[in-house]
C-alpha cells in the first residue's frame, strides 16, 4: 500500500506513474482519493471543534450545576444536538476512511528507476544472457507429457479425472523425482545460502492475502472456501510474509530469511486461449519460495542475493536459463522491481518463466503493519519485504524432463538429486 502522504506531495509522481504501468484508467482514483482525503481533513476539523465545545459545555454545565444558581436546561439541549452531529461525523468519517483505504489498497506500487517502460511482455529486457549447459539432444526430442507417459511417472488424464485440467498427479518415480527437487531446494537455500525453513499453512484468512497484496486486487485469482473463510495460497510467500504481520522486528535480527515449501493453487482466471498443456499452466503446483525481511537501504542488494540464489539452483541441476529485467507494463502491481529467471524447453523451442524475484520495498510492509526500530532513532519505520520462486517445479519439471532425456527415452537423473532419488535414471520399465 502507499503512503497517502507521497500521494498529497506527489500527485503528479503517481500519476504519472500509473501511466508508466498502462493503467491510466486508474488515475481518476487518485483525483477521487485526494478529493475524499481532503474531505476527511476537513470533517475532522470539524468534529474536532465541535468535540471542544462539548467538553467547553459541558464543564459550564458541572459548575451551573453545582452553584444551584441558574438553569442549565438549554445548554443540555444544545449539547445534546451537537453530540448528535459528532456522532453522524464520526459515521460519516469511518466511511470515508474505509473509501479511502479502499483505493489505496487497489493502487500499485511505486516503481524503481531501473524499471524499463515498457507496454507488455514483449518489452521486458534481457539483463542476463542465457546460460547453457552441455546435453547432448543430437536427436529427435519429446516433450514432457510424452516423457511422463512414456515412462508412466505423470497422468495429467486422472488428475482431470479426479478435480479438472490443470491438477497433475506424480506417479512412482516420478513422484520421488518431485520430492527429491523439493528437498534439494530447501537444503540448498538452507546450507549455503541461509534461509531458515519454513513449513506454513496451505490455507489463509483475508487478512494475509490483504498484507501481501492479492486482496483485494486479485481476489479472483484465489480458491475461496465459503464455510471457513479461508483461502487457498497461491504461494507460500503469503503466510511466510505474514509470519510476521503487525509485529515490530528487532533491528539486530534483519536481515531475516526464510525458505518454505508449499504447494500453491491458482485460479488462472483470464487465462483462457493460453498454452495449456501439461505443466505449462497449472492450478495446482509446487514451489519453494524464498522471503526476505530487510531494512531499507539494504532491499536492493538483498533483491540480487535473491536472484542469485534462485539462479545457483539452476546451475547446480545443469539447466539453461536466462534473466529478464520486467518492463512497467508487465511487472506486478505489488512490485517495485522484478527479475523473471526463464528456463529453456528443447520440446518447446521456448524459454518458459519458473522464478519471479521481487522487491515489494514498503508497500506489502504498510499493508502488514512490519515495522522494525532503526538505530538511533525514535520513530519506528517499516521493513522492506522481498521473495524469490526458489523455484517452481512445475515448468522446470519441464526443462528437467527434456534435458535429461535419452535417446531410448529414458530420463537422467541429475547428479546432485540422485543423493534425494536413490536411482540415476527412469527408464521405461519404470512402474
Amino acid at each position: 500500500m502507499l503512503d497517502i502522504n507521497i500521494i498529497r506531495q506527489q500527485p503528479e509522481e503517481i500519476i504519472a506513474m500509473l501511466h508508466k504501468r498502462q493503467l491510466s484508467s486508474d488515475e481518476p482514483r487518485v483525483t477521487e482519493l485526494l478529493a475524499f482525503d481532503l474531505k476527511r481533513k476537513e470533517m475532522v476539523q470539524r468534529s474536532d471543534d465541535q468535540k471542544a465545545l462539548r467538553n467547553k459545555v459541558s464543564k459550564e454545565i458541572a459548575e451551573i450545576k453545582k452553584s444551584g444558581k441558574g438553569s442549565a436546561e438549554d445548554l443540555i439541549l444544545h449539547m445534546k444536538s451537537v453530540s448528535e452531529d459528532i456522532a453522524t461525523m464520526d459515521t460519516e468519517l469511518g466511511r470515508l476512511e474505509e473509501d479511502i483505504e479502499n483505493i489505496l489498497l487497489g493502487l500499485p506500487n511505486k516503481l524503481h528507476p531501473s524499471v524499463p517502460t515498457g507496454r507488455s511482455a514483449e518489452d521486458n529486457q534481457l539483463f542476463k544472457e542465457p546460460v547453457t549447459f552441455v546435453h547432448h539432444l543430437d536427436f529427435p526430442v519429446k516433450n514432457h507429457l510424452e516423457l511422463g507417459k512414456s515412462l508412466k511417472i505423470l497422468d495429467f488424464e486422472r488428475g482431470a479425472k479426479i478435480c479438472g485440467a490443470g491438477f497433475p498427479v506424480y506417479t512412482g518415480k516420478g513422484a520421488r523425482l518431485e520430492r527429491a527437487l523439493i528437498n534439494f531446494m530447501l537444503d540448498y537455500h538452507s546450507e549455503h545460502h541461509g534461509y531458515t525453513e519454513v513449513f506454513p499453512p496451505f490455507m489463509v484468512n483475508q487478512e494475509s492475502l490483504r498484507g501481501t497484496g492479492q486482496w483485494p486486487k486479485f481476489a479472483d485469482q484465489v480458491y475461496h472456501i465459503n464455510e471457513d473463510n479461508l483461502y487457498a495460497i497461491p504461494t507460500a510467500e503469503v503466510p511466510v510474509t505474514n509470519l510476521h504481520r503487525g509485529e515490530m522486528l528487532d533491528n539486530k535480527s534483519l536481515p531475516i530469511s526464510y525458505a518454505a515449501y508449499s504447494a500453491c493453487f491458482r485460479r488462472e482466471a483470464g487465462s483462457y486461449g493460453k498454452d495449456t498443456r501439461g505443466f505449462l499452466r497449472v492450478h495446482q503446483f509446487n514451489k519453494v519460495e524464498m522471503v526476505k525481511f530487510t531494512r531499507p537501504e539494504e532491499s536492493y542488494e538483498a533483491l540480487e542475493q535473491i536472484r542469485e540464489n534462485a539462479e545457483a539452483i539452476l546451475t547446480a541441476l545443469k539447466i539453461p536459463y536466462r534473466v529478464l529485467l520486467l518492463c512497467s507494463g508487465d511487472i506486478s502491481a505489488n512490485a517495485a522491481k522484478c527479475y523473471d529467471i526463464e528456463v529453456w524447453s528443447p520440446a518447446e523451442e521456448k524459454y518458459l518463466e519458473a522464478s519471479s524475484c521481487s522487491n515489494f520495498e514498503d508497500y506489502q510492509a504498510r499493508r502488514a503493519n512490519i515495522r522494525f526500530k532503526p538505530d538511533g532513532k525514535s520513530k519506528p519505520e517499516f521493513v522492506h519485504t522481498l521473495n524469490g520462486s526458489g523455484l517452481a517445479t512445475s515448468r522446470l519439471m519441464v526443462s528437467l524432463l527434456e534435458h535429461y532425456q535419452t535417446p531410448e527415452g529414458n530420463i537422467k537423473v541429475p547428479d546432485v538429486l540422485r543423493h534425494y532419488t536413490r536411482f540415476d535414471e527412469i527408464t521405461q520399465a519404470a512402474e
